[in-house]
């Protein structure tokens, strides 16, 4: 079925296998010394992250030996490794725990995320939540598709636009330069509703399956966007970064909206971030 120069299916099979044995066996069961601090009291860190990517890791390099190996945790630890994106033939993004702060709260709002990435350009993403055990996943040009288990797979499709003041919006307003972030939430009176579930996946996989209109993030780490704006746009979304430019998994500077449409994507760029129609 795979055209990608990985098959996602078997990326998928290897993201539910740390899900089942490596992620939730600890969900609700970290000790204190299982969290740690990595760059500040929200950025955590648990055994969990670790063992899940460590599982991903030896799978992957066993499925594509010569892939590039991106892991949030293998970044954190080593830096340089990022810098390699930019130049590589073939990478294998991974977010071992997405929503890190919701597993170690308890909180069951989080996924496990992959992305396949050939010379700088997303071919594959999947996102999979560990807690449902269902997946979605899209590969470019074949669609975006949902894994309920039990041989049920189902097209997923993005929702119809609605105006502005009709729509439901996801938004992360954190890592916003304060005069930015300022600007921004008294221009969020336009969106009938807008929140935030502290997990990228999630509100991806809203976005792409019809539960949300768009969605507004203010840094771009690769982990965290590559796999679901590549699901959203072959769910038939719109994505580009505020200056009008297409979603680049080597760039993590400038804030990306991904929308249901190219018009929506307008409407919010222009009501909610100031950017002019000539941007798009």
């Amino acid at each position: 079925m795979s055209q990608a120069p990985i098959d996602i299916e078997r990326l998928v099979s290897i993201m539910q296998e740390a899900g089942r044995t490596e992620v939730m066996p600890r969900f609700r069961n970290l000790g204190a010394g299982d969290i740690r601090e990595k760059t500040s009291a929200t950025d955590i860190v648990t055994e969990a992250d670790e063992a899940s990517e460590a599982h991903i890791r030896k799978a992957v390099q066993e499925l594509a030996p010569n892939a590039l190996f991106v892991g949030e945790e293998t970044v954190a630890k080593d830096p340089s490794v990022l810098d390699k994106l930019k130049g590589a033939d073939l990478a294998v993004v991974v977010d071992p725990i997405d929503g890190t702060s919701n597993y170690a709260a308890g909180v069951p709002l989080f996924s496990v995320m992959a992305a396949v990435i050939s010379k700088g350009e997303v071919v594959a993403g999947a996102i999979h939540d560990p807690v449902s055990g269902d997946t979605v996943m899209a590969e470019r040009g074949a669609g975006a598709w949902w894994d309920l288990g039990k041989d049920d797979k189902r097209r997923i499709k993005v929702a119809w636009p609605v105006p502005l003041d009709e729509a439901v919006g996801i938004v992360s307003a954190t890592y916003f330069e304060e005069k930015a972030k300022h600007a921004l939430l008294p221009r969020l009176e336009n969106v009938k509703i807008f929140a935030n579930y502290r997990n990228a996946g999630h509100e991806y996989k809203m976005l792409a399956t019809g539960g949300a209109h768009f969605v507004l993030y203010s840094r771009t780490m690769p982990w965290d966007h590559a796999p679901g704006v590549m699901i959203v746009q072959e769910a038939g979304g719109h994505v580009a970064f505020d200056d009008g430019t297409p979603y680049d998994p080597t760039r993590y500077d400038g804030v990306l909206l991904s929308a249901c449409s190219r018009q929506t994507w307008k409407s919010a760029a222009s009501q909610l971030l100031g950017v002019g129609a000539e941007m798009v």
